[in-house]
């Protein structure tokens, strides 16, 4: 997911809440769908076909990057905690090795999240690059091997915030896919449920040029693995609309459009020549667009809704009606409980990095019927959401 710090305010026009909350499996699509099972969870068909057997509760909490509040991000400790917690879903964003691995990195530059640095047989890697137009100096994936980079070691992204998981540094190595999908086959045995993923292709057009298409890579695995099915319990996620219809070509499993703010585009679109913006994107047209070959769109929850120049939220936009109407499911990100990534209606003190109000934050974000959300503290989203089911609807 997008390195969002919930700064800009998107350029969408306001409306009132969309006063939909159809109780739907946040894998489908539609709103037809029959309740099965407990309250708050629900099994549809979708459109095309691609509706999933499993069911899922509303609001999904999505445990972004694993449990990156409390663990470094894209390890197998905070994909394990995450479970353990009891998230609904646990993503992954993948990137390639030189030798055409699939490993979990958030990003392909590895500066932050590895211990890369201090390790002086790689110094002479460090470079220069323009990924998606940004010029980003350090250590990237695509120029190592994938037995140079278990040598590596994780750390915590961002220390000044979360100074606690620094005591996980160096604990975990960067785990490969493959080992995340032995991972959740093993623990859906050991738990007898299927372990639910959300897989997002970084930069699919980038490594594309570099000869390091992901997408292929990637079906290969979710076959081998027998996730590539419409029913399988994964969703695929990316940024560039290309690379999930590249995908939907490969695979049944279904599709999410990643969509950041309002005015930029996306790479692949910029590498296309096509003028379409984000704000493009999200207006019905464009979602019907999506919603021809996507299951779902994952925005930034500016899009939902915009805050105002003091910081504090405004109107929702008419987003969620919009995708609805579409019969595109919405997974917004990120939420997060300290003081720096909340709202302004939701801090509380000065300490940028003590926790605010982020069950306020949560209520607000729900009540606008959204079918799930990615969360840093997925304990936290896990209890927001019961509270949300037990006590909060939205009218139609």
């Amino acid at each position: 997911m997008a390195n969002e710090e919930y700064g800009a305010t998107a350029e969408r026009r306001t409306g009132t809440s969309p006063g939909r909350r159809a109780v739907l499996g946040a894998a489908v699509l539609g709103a037809g769908a029959a309740v099965a099972g407990a309250p708050g969870v629900a099994r549809a068909e979708g459109r095309h076909g691609h509706g999933h057997g499993g069911d899922l509760p509303v609001p999904t909490v999505i445990a972004h990057r694993g449990t990156s509040g409390y663990r470094p991000e894209h390890t197998l400790g905070s994909y394990q905690l995450a479970l353990d917690m009891g998230a609904d879903v646990i993503e992954q964003d993948v990137v390639p090795t030189k030798d055409g691995h699939l490993v979990c990195r958030h990003e392909n530059d590895i500066t932050a999240t590895t211990d890369v640095a201090a390790h002086p047989e790689f110094a002479d890697r460090k470079t220069t690059k323009s990924v998606d137009g940004a010029q980003l100096t350090g250590w990237f994936t695509e120029d190592f091997t994938l037995a140079e980079l278990k040598t590596l070691r994780a750390k915590e992204r961002i220390p000044g915030t979360r100074q606690r998981n620094t005591l996980y540094d160096g604990r975990w190595e960067v785990p490969t896919l493959e080992e995340v999908l032995r991972w959740a086959e093993r623990a859906g045995r050991e738990r007898g449920r299927r372990v639910w993923l959300h897989i997002e292709t970084k930069h699919p057009t980038y490594f594309r040029k570099l000869g390091l298409g992901l997408e292929e890579p990637l079906a290969k695995l979710l076959r081998r693995y027998n996730r590539h099915r419409r029913h399988s319990p994964n969703f695929l996620q990316s940024f560039e609309p290309s690379s999930i219809q590249r995908l939907r070509k490969l695979v049944d499993a279904p599709g999410v459009v990643l969509l950041s703010t309002a005015n930029p585009r996306p790479w692949d679109f910029v590498e296309a020549n096509d003028p379409r913006t984000v704000a493009d994107l999200i207006e019905p047209e464009g979602l019907r667009w999506m919603a021809s070959y996507a299951k779902g769109i994952g925005p930034t929850l500016d899009l939902i809704i915009p805050k105002g120049p003091d910081g504090k939220l405004l109107e929702p936009t008419t987003l969620v009606r919009d995708a609805h109407a579409a019969d595109l499911i919405l997974h917004p990100y990120t939420m997060r409980n300290e003081n720096t990534f909340l709202p302004a209606d939701f801090k509380k003190g000065t300490d940028p990095t003590a926790y605010g109000d982020a069950f306020g934050a949560f209520k607000k974000y729900f009540a606008t019927g959204i079918d799930g959300i990615f969360s840093d503290n997925p304990d936290t989203a896990l209890l927001a959401a019961a509270d949300f089911r037990a006590g909060g609807s939205v009218n139609e």
